[in-house]
């Protein structure tokens, strides 16, 4: 009987354990759903903290590389669909345009010849940021061979607002620009010695010049110097109405020639597989920088202190020469970048949803966490190369605004979509390099239009939903970065004026550096590359 007993005693510990077990798995399991759940729709909550701790990116190997993962990876970063807006399917939110068979074709026609004997030495001073120079430099390659002149490797900007000391070889792979346009230019990395003391002419080039200028009035100087020194590089060259041969030797000093140093080319493919590893991912150009906002006068959704920082640089910058600016009637024109709060109202009224990757490729955002708030609420996905890259990766390319804009550059042209918040230098640039990649897709926000149903958001008198999804969708359907024709000057104003007004060159080279397949077999100067 004792026996027995105990027999069952034991039997009922054993099935106690059991009870308790189980009930310890099933708790660790309930708390991993939830900690998951809630880090994805409520990261800022004190239940977030406590179970998931915090939306740290770590790095594992996968395959030899360094990829990012998610300590308890969420399930955003399943590769599951994405619902849309029922205006867009999820088909339209991430499909590039139809590309109608356009290719390159900026092979040289029969009548272009070896570089011809050089007469002089051109210097140059490429001024502006990252992408203001990368153009200038492109535009001078096309000069040097209008005018028969060796190119020196251009000087880039050291006395910008960036403060930036890279020189050409820090930014461009300078061996292979030299090679790649051997049989256009003649490019040498310094002046010779002998020339070295030479009297040097110093000369303005006048914006948007032609041939006939260039031929004319710049190469005569060639009579009484052998160096001749351009003091600025930027919007040096006319748009339009160039012979063929020259605007095809820009797009292949652009997009060929004149590509990164191998760090920053490698550590911008290292981002790019970083961010495609769970899918496609927007770029979203937030330029939403001190120096923008200081030069445009734009002041939406700042504190007053902020403002009056911003006029104080602006009025401390003496080659800015707009001072008063009325920031209402700034943002009313549209000329404005979106605010980072505007931007997610955008990203929401197109159709991404939260569970959208976001790369924001920018410097420091004014204001910091204060004026990511909104836009981090919307959208938790939110990533940059600091984020992506460890200290060590990103320690080379530190205090060079120029480099770290590259990186940039790089991840944005690779995206399945990119947005700009505003249509300056990078973002124009961008733009026509994904135009030239087959016409990826570039969504360009109507920031006029937009500012208008942002204001009616702010007063009340319309909500975020399906009113304001329908007007932002018919009004972007034709601004996705589709083929056509580069848009000509404004009609009806100064000549000046008029090609300031023009699309710039390297924002759209069609039809001069792409043609559609079936008339690239007739044409020589089509001839595909």
């Amino acid at each position: 009987m004792q026996k027995k007993k105990r027999m069952w005693k034991r039997k009922l510990v054993i099935f106690r354990k059991l009870l308790n077990y189980v009930f310890a798995v099933n708790v660790i399991a309930f708390v991993t759903l939830l900690c998951m759940h809630v880090h994805v729709h409520v990261p800022s909550t004190d239940i977030t903290i406590n179970l998931c701790k915090h939306n740290d990116f770590s790095y594992q190997r996968l395959s030899g590389e360094r990829i990012l993962t998610q300590e308890l990876a969420t399930p955003q970063l399943s590769k599951a669909p994405f619902t849309a807006s029922k205006n867009w399917t999820v088909e339209d939110l991430w499909k590039s345009p139809p590309n109608k068979d356009y290719v390159h074709c900026v092979a040289p026609s029969s009548l272009y010849t070896s570089p011809p004997e050089s007469r002089g030495y051109l210097l140059v001073h490429a001024n502006g940021g990252l992408n203001q120079m990368r153009a200038g430099i492109c535009d001078m390659v096309a000069v040097a061979r209008i005018i028969n002149a060796t190119l020196v490797i251009p000087e880039l900007d050291k006395g910008s607002l960036w403060k930036d000391s890279s020189n050409f070889s820090d930014v461009f792979d300078e061996d292979y620009f030299i090679n790649s346009l051997a049989n256009d230019v003649r490019i040498v990395k310094k002046l010779p010695k002998e020339l070295a003391s030479a009297t040097k002419v110093v000369k303005h080039f006048r914006s948007w010049s032609g041939v006939d200028y260039y031929e004319k009035e710049i190469a005569s100087m060639w009579d009484e110097y052998k160096v001749i020194r351009a003091a600025k590089s930027d919007s040096r060259l006319a748009n339009n109405n160039l012979p063929p041969d020259i605007q095809k030797l820009r797009c292949r000093a652009c997009y060929q020639a004149l590509r990164f140093a191998p760090p920053i080319e490698a550590i911008g493919k290292l981002l790019v597989d970083r961010m495609r590893h769970y899918g496609p991912y927007i770029a979203l150009h937030l330029r939403y920088e001190k120096d923008m906002l200081a030069f445009s006068g734009c002041t939406h959704d700042v504190s007053p202190k902020e403002a009056d920082e911003l006029r104080a640089i602006r009025e401390s910058i003496p080659w800015w020469k707009v001072k008063d600016i009325n920031p209402v009637v700034q943002r009313a024109k549209g000329y404005c970048p979106l605010t980072p709060r505007e931007a997610g109202l955008f990203l929401s009224a197109v159709g991404f949803t939260s569970n959208t990757r976001i790369y924001i490729a920018a410097g420091e955002i004014y204001g910091g966490d204060s004026h990511m708030s909104d836009l981090q609420s919307r959208y938790p996905l939110l990533l940059n190369k600091e984020k992506l890259a460890s200290d060590e990766e990103l320690e080379p390319f530190r205090k060079h605004a120029s480099q770290l804009a590259a990186i940039d550059y790089i991840v944005s042209v690779e995206s399945n979509v990119f947005i700009p918040s505003y249509s300056g230098n990078m973002a124009r640039a961008v733009e026509g390099h994904r135009r030239f990649l087959g016409h990826r897709k570039t969504i360009s926000p109507d920031r006029k239009a937009l500012v208008r149903l942002f204001n009616k958001i702010e007063l009340g008198t319309m909500k975020e939903g399906r009113e304001l999804s329908n007007r932002v969708i018919a009004i972007h359907r034709g601004r996705q970065g589709s083929p056509r024709n580069r848009k000509g000057p404004t009609s009806g104003i100064k000549p000046m004026d008029r090609f300031r007004s023009e699309e710039a060159f390297y924002v759209n080279s069609l039809p001069d550096c792409l043609c559609q397949r079936e008339l690239s077999y007739t044409n020589d100067s089509h001839a595909i590359v």
